[in-house]
């Protein structure tokens, strides 16, 4: 993918979706984001970040090895996916999408975010 912001008009082709953000969970600082998801994007993003963040801590306090690939979030008529990207070009970044319930495919949405988030780079 040649710019993140490439990468978020992608996100946003995926049937259902509202919104669209790339993270550093460090920082929840959101890189690149688009969409009208009905809230404040950079503020979710920045939520979110404390989720992958809590998830890792408790992860490494668990002794649990592995990444995590993506973390899943119903709202009543919302799903928000939280991509975790761990390619040596993209660790420390999570995309975060959010889809609406009435015209996404859950399963569908998560198999075209998954061929996605592996071509973002920073």
């Amino acid at each position: 993918m040649s710019t993140l912001d490439e990468a978020i008009k992608q996100l946003l082709a995926i049937e259902g979706a509202t919104g669209a953000a790339v993270v550093d969970y460090s920082s929840g600082m959101a890189l690149a984001q688009g969409g009208s998801p009905g809230f404040d994007l950079g503020v979710a993003a920045a939520g979110n970040s404390n989720v992958v963040s809590a998830k890792l801590r408790t992860m490494a306090e668990l002794s649990v090895d592995g990444d995590i690939e993506d973390i899943l979030i119903t709202l009543g008529t919302q799903y928000h996916l939280i991509n975790v990207l761990n390619s040596s070009a993209s660790r420390g970044l999570f995309v975060y999408l959010v889809l609406d319930r009435t015209y996404a495919n859950l399963a569908l949405a998560r198999h075209k975010l998954k061929n996605l988030a592996k071509d973002i780079t920073i």
